[in-house]
């Protein structure tokens, strides 16, 4: 992991776990939401490319999966179906390049192709609600 991208995952992290301890309510540690229940930030599902070939990885509908990848601007992938999950290329702002991301839209359970143009990985994702 190359020092910049290691900087922006630990600021990155730092972030949420900032944001998660700001509640103003000291009964209970989420936010507030209409109708009364609570919310809380919850840091990405971090995945490596190394190993992802045929896993499944679950996540909360509420969260995001990271593809912590090698030259992140240079993949990309497709979603088998994207009412369910969509993709998100890495992208550098300039100040940070930025991994790419697999969006939940709704539970269920997606096939996910990542390729950077040389290595193609297939891997399964499933959304929990």
């Amino acid at each position: 992991m190359t020092a910049r991208r290691l900087i922006v995952t630990f600021a990155a992290t730092l972030a949420v776990v900032g944001l998660a301890a700001c509640s103003d309510n000291d009964s209970d540690s989420g936010t507030s939401t209409p109708g009364g229940g609570s919310s809380q930030a919850l840091p990405p599902v971090i995945v490596g490319t190394d190993g992802l070939e045929g896993t499944t990885v679950q996540v909360p509908l509420t969260n995001t999966i990271v593809i912590n990848a090698q030259n992140p601007t240079n993949w990309s992938g497709t979603v088998s179906d994207t009412t369910i999950a969509q993709f998100v290329p890495g992208h550098d702002d300039g100040s940070a390049t930025f991994n790419p991301a697999i969006k939940p839209l709704k539970a269920g359970t997606v096939n996910v192709t990542i390729t950077d143009g040389t290595t193609t990985i297939n891997f399964v994702v499933q959304v929990n609600a």
